[in-house]
């Protein structure tokens, strides 16, 4: 076991009530649980997304927290949250990373996987 280490799951959905085809606004949900992995107490200081759309188009997220909150979470436990996220096209992808810091103090980096972005019946 790591000293510090935080394990990523991301489960995406598309939300057709907000999503606007015709105007080609399409919104997607995406459940976050993390989960301290680790020997030690961390805290999750900030976020970097990497946001890339079906034409390829990328934009980059960053900001303190996630949905205003900056967990400490003990080894063993959980934190989960759902944000959303608007695209110009029915499919897409999110990756990213965590800023975190150890209780020693000590900063380190969470990889978030690449996840995909798809309307339902958009992919075969």
């Amino acid at each position: 076991m790591k000293p510090y280490e935080l394990s990523v799951t991301v489960v995406p959905r598309y939300v057709a009530e907000q999503s606007d085809p015709a105007r080609q606004q399409y919104v997607f949900a995406y459940t976050v649980r993390i989960t301290n992995t680790g020997a030690y107490p961390a805290q999750l200081i900030s976020r970097h997304w990497i946001i890339t759309d079906g034409a390829q188009r990328t934009e980059e997220v960053r900001g303190l927290g996630v949905v205003g909150q900056q967990p400490l979470l003990p080894p063993g436990e959980s934190f989960e949250y759902t944000s959303g996220c608007p695209l110009s096209t029915p499919v897409g992808t999110m990756r990213g990373t965590y800023h975190c810091v150890g209780e020693n103090g000590v900063p380190f980096e969470v990889d978030i996987p690449e996840f995909m972005l798809a309307m339902p019946r958009t992919l075969h």
